[in-house]
């Protein structure tokens, strides 16, 4: 399945990249760079609190602010909300401007630095072990949550023993006091975590592509701090029920739910929710039912409700920030996949692989390092998958291709619904399909290196025929580009899979292309001995053109306009605060409502409310603005795929696999699988040391051995600059 897209250093998005110097003026660069240190001391200063919080120090700091501020209308709830969750909503609203202002990428070419140069997001410090492949920057990251779990333990314990001599306990009780002292400082823990648990799985979040971190890059730290929040929290729910049989009222307070102060039977149910999550989240269980994972993993909405009403609304102010930028683009991707796209062209390839070619408006912007969400309603109407884009932004501008490797029961559905659709059938149905995104980077990393490296596993030859197809594009167009050097790696396991590579047709995108770039392909057919009798020849796939109706992608998400992303962010914020503004002065108070789980869930209904309500009105207006922008191309001509439909099971046309390859730049090996270290010091010997970039998608397996070689390589060759992109990871030599 070609969920796999490519992941590209973690640098800030102004940074100089490798053999291009960006030019702004004076007074653009001095704002960025202003907002760039403004929010820095934000974020360093919230994520000290943050640390400092279990520890005498911080409690205390925290407390003074609360006293300060707490006689606003907001009450002690505000105060935490701005010690906790206010300063990551003033950072994602600092980085519209940041995004506005940074515009567009221009670049040229500047001489390349000879220096041996070490980035900390991209050189790979773990290749093995539970974490997978981690670079230098994850691993200070996860250095630092360790040593903050650890501190945070030992503070908490000299906190708890503190308060034993306040007490006068009988020395029989103490075992079971210190129990539930434990079980809270647990639970206090995992609400910390809580705070940073929702900000990677926000997809298009203005923090992610401020950042320009991918989201299926992110999903990685998500998983890791999911695993390490809910350790804690049923390390919470374990300590107190182990405390309140020792005291004979397990039942009694399980089933409690209190007016004033905790209610228990909510934080159960959050607990048990937040525990089906995690079970069915485990590796064994993902791999083998997917969907069970899928469809447990919405039990968030439960685990989030039940918490408040569990806490309350002013301990849950300490975690609404991240939650209320996640309903942020959760709504937002609700709302860009109501749109119905069409599904201009649908293709059955011999290998078991699908193409299909979707219909987008020219207002949506992509690379070719994006990916997108695809759900097709005829299948199911509750999955959505991930795939890479195969095709270039220069290949039209108003379609986008997808490859999908058939390898589980939806795709196999969707392989057979394709190839089931005969002839009369076609002009009469289509395929309803629905599209978030796109998402990923926005900067086109791998145009960026004269020298490139494309490793690819399988289906993960999808984003390198995107990239190979843009980049022949843009030599023909005379268009920035500096990749002059390109090795192809790709490792198959049977020959079927080769006609991929001729879905580029390479000489008619750019003539004569072999004396503009040096591009060499090595294939390695791992499962196969020899050539079959087929070999060098393609079958020619059955396919289908389906009708046209206008309806396009929705640009809402992805690469969505940033001022109107940021109205919507600033908009909801704003509309968020004075509800709870609202609520306070004409109902709390006059009314006197103290209920803490009730104040909890007015708390919840009021994000919900003014992400749908304001949030709701900008996407509106957002959606007209479009429409109307969309009318002014009417008149153009829609770029529409050309597909020759011949039958599912009738002869098929042969070309030469080598038409748009030339067999002098590539090379097909049997039997074998590639040694990296002898391609790279091949590569080495025959580039010399220059500065290459290194793009890996592939299976986990397949960037452990990558990253392996290049480590051990980079220690050889100091001067030797490689930067790694996985579909999940990027490293550095």
């Amino acid at each position: 399945m070609g969920s796999n897209s490519l992941k590209n250093p973690l640098l800030f998005s102004d940074e100089v990249e490798p053999g291009y110097v960006k030019h702004s003026s004076f007074l653009k660069s001095s704002v960025k760079w202003g907002l760039k240190i403004v929010m820095w001391v934000i974020f360093i200063a919230w994520v000290g609190v943050i640390f400092l919080y279990p520890g005498e120090i911080g409690s205390q700091l925290v407390e003074k602010i609360i006293n300060a501020t707490n006689g606003s209308v907001f009450g002690t709830s505000g105060s935490l909300f701005l010690v906790f969750s206010a300063p990551i909503l003033l950072i994602a609203i600092l980085a519209v401007a940041h995004l506005i202002i940074s515009g567009e990428h221009v670049f040229e070419k500047s001489k390349s630095s000879k220096k041996p140069r070490f980035r900390l997001w991209t050189f790979p410090v773990l290749v093995d072990g539970p974490f997978g492949v981690v670079s230098a920057a994850e691993f200070i990251g996860i250095t630092l949550f360790v040593v903050f779990i650890i501190w945070a333990m030992y503070a908490y314990t000299l906190r708890n023993i503190s308060l034993l001599t306040l007490f006068d306990i009988s020395s029989s009780e103490t075992g079971r006091f210190m129990l539930e002292l434990t079980g809270l400082r647990c639970g206090m823990l995992g609400l910390l975590c809580l705070i940073f648990l929702f900000l990677p799985v926000s997809r298009g979040s203005l923090l992610l592509r401020l950042i320009d971190i991918p989201f299926e890059h992110a999903t990685r730290y998500h998983v890791w701090l999911g695993h390490l929040t809910m350790m804690l929290f049923t390390l919470h729910g374990l300590f107190y029920v182990i405390g309140w049989a020792m005291n004979g009222t397990l039942v009694k307070e399980l089933l409690e739910w209190k007016r004033v102060g905790i209610a228990n039977l909510p934080g159960v149910i959050s607990l048990l929710a937040g525990l089906f999550m995690w079970v069915t989240s485990l590796h064994p269980v993902r791999k083998d039912y997917f969907e069970l994972f899928f469809y447990t993993h919405q039990l968030y909405v439960v685990f989030v409700v039940f918490l408040a009403l569990h806490v309350g609304d002013f301990v849950f102010s300490i975690v609404a920030g991240a939650i209320f930028i996640f309903m942020l683009d959760r709504f937002l991707r609700f709302c860009q996949s109501r749109t119905k796209v069409d599904v201009l062209s649908a293709k059955c390839l011999p290998c078991g692989t699908v193409e299909l070619v979707l219909s987008k408006p020219q207002s949506l912007q992509y690379n070719a390092l994006n990916f997108i969400f695809l759900q097709v309603r005829e299948l199911s109407w509750l999955q959505w998958h991930p795939f890479s884009v195969s095709s270039s932004p220069l290949d039209g501008k108003h379609h986008l291709a997808i490859l999908i490797k058939v390898l589980g029961g939806w795709t196999a559905r969707l392989r057979d619904s394709i190839l089931s659709m005969s002839e009369p059938e076609l002009s009469k149905t289509t395929i309803t399909a629905s599209v978030e995104g796109p998402y990923g980077h926005e900067t086109p990393y791998h145009l960026m290196y004269e020298n490139l490296i494309l490793v690819a596993g399988g289906i993960g030859i999808s984003p390198f025929l995107a990239i190979l197809s843009d980049i022949l594009h843009r030599i023909s167009d005379g268009k920035p580009c500096l990749p002059r050097k390109i090795l192809v790696v790709w490792a198959v396991k049977k020959s079927d899979e080769l006609p991929l590579l001729s879905s580029i047709d390479m000489e008619s995108i750019c003539p004569f292309f072999s004396n503009k770039i040096n591009l060499e392909i090595d294939i390695y057919v791992t499962r196969e001995s020899g050539p079959s009798m087929e070999e060098g020849k393609v079958h020619v796939a059955s396919s289908s053109s389906c009708p046209f109706s206008g309806r396009s992608m929705s640009p809402l998400v992805g690469t969505g306009n940033n001022v109107w992303s940021g109205l919507y962010v600033i908009i909801s914020t704003v509309g968020f605060i004075v509800l709870m503004a609202l609520l306070r002065i004409f109902y709390i108070k006059p009314y006197n409502v103290s209920t803490w789980w009730y104040l909890g869930l007015l708390f919840i209904a009021c994000m919900v409310m003014s992400v749908v309500i304001f949030g709701g009105l900008v996407i509106g207006l957002w959606h007209l603005w479009d429409k109307k922008a969309s009318a002014n191309d009417k008149d153009e001509d829609i770029d529409r795929i050309k597909v020759e439909s011949t039958p599912s099971y009738g002869p098929v046309e042969d070309k030469d696999l080598t038409q748009n390859n030339p067999e002098s730049s590539t090379i097909i090996q049997y039997g074998t699988r590639p040694d990296f270290k002898e391609i790279f010091a091949s590569t080495s010997r025959k580039w010399g040391n220059v500065d290459v970039g290194v793009l890996v998608c592939g299976p986990p397996t397949l960037q452990s051995s990558v990253a392996k070689e290049i480590r051990s390589h980079n220690i050889r060759r100091q001067k030797h600059d490689t930067i790694f992109h996985f579909n999940s990871h990027s490293f550095d030599l």
